[in-house]
């Protein structure tokens, strides 16, 4: 079995860590194995962090389209229910978009659900 000397993919292999790391405080950023664990857990809070984005973004649509609607005098779950049951398919984050910078448009829709 002839000799495998792994030089240059050992070093390659190291150099993407350590580049990935790269801004990290202490040893993070420029010791092999604390550079190693700090790219693995990074990587999983990522994976997880872009996975809450969306249930943070859906609870903020829900807050403004639900403080739009209280001043016109409506709970935000009756006024969901009420644009369902009038087939209106917008989804919340347009809602949420309209509340804030086109009052008019969404107080005719509001309007529109009350009849």
């Amino acid at each position: 079995m002839p000799r495998v000397k792994r030089g240059v993919s050992h070093v390659k292999r190291r150099k993407n860590i350590l580049a990935d790391t790269k801004g990290y405080k202490w040893g993070r950023k420029n010791l092999i194995k604390l550079a190693q664990t700090a790219r693995t857990l990074a990587g999983a809070h990522a994976y997880v962090d872009r996975r809450k984005k969306k249930r943070d973004r859906r609870a903020l649509w829900q807050i403004k389209i639900s403080a739009f609607v209280r001043e016109q005098g409506w709970s935000y779950s009756r006024f969901m229910g009420a644009l369902k049951a009038k087939n209106i398919d917008l989804n919340r984050k347009v809602l949420a978009e309209l509340a804030v910078n086109n009052k008019p448009v969404l107080e005719k829709i509001v309007a529109e659900v009350k009849k």
